[in-house]
């Protein structure tokens, strides 16, 4: 069963997402900031992440590029979730090391095949950090 690591502050949106992922079938752990997110990145020892960008403590956008410059997590997939639809956002995930964005309000369908594609395509489909968006 896949570890799916959440990252997101907002407590009600983060317990509501989990439960309806372990429903699905994935083994679910959860953070609500992003430096508890890179402690449970190094220990849990997900197959992916889904990122929420907009966090206080320490954002998605520097936690992801943490997840990129560190070897023991540097291969995990990770979705950029977030509320700014912007194709500058969008950007701005893929440079960060993202595989994949989600605008908020959760699609679940939606995120549930953009999680599906990540786990199939593994590692060797990430972004370089300040390389080109994949095009999803």
């Amino acid at each position: 069963m896949p570890r799916i690591l959440l990252i997101d502050d907002n407590e009600e949106g983060r317990e509501s997402l989990s439960e309806i992922l372990q429903s699905t079938g994935f083994d679910v752990v959860t953070a609500g900031d992003g430096e508890r997110g890179l402690v449970l990145a190094r220990s849990a020892r997900p197959d992916l992440v889904v990122m929420d960008m907009n966090m206080p403590v320490l954002d998605g956008w520097q936690t992801t590029r943490t997840l990129r410059t560190d070897p023991a997590t540097r291969h995990l997939k990770i979705i950029a979730l977030t509320g700014h639809p912007l194709p500058e956002d969008r950007e701005k995930a893929f440079q960060a090391g993202c595989c994949a964005f989600h605008v908020k309000p959760v699609n679940f369908d939606r995120l549930l095949v953009q999680i599906e594609e990540a786990l199939r395509e593994g590692a060797t489909m990430l972004p370089e950090p300040g390389s080109a968006s994949p095009g999803k």
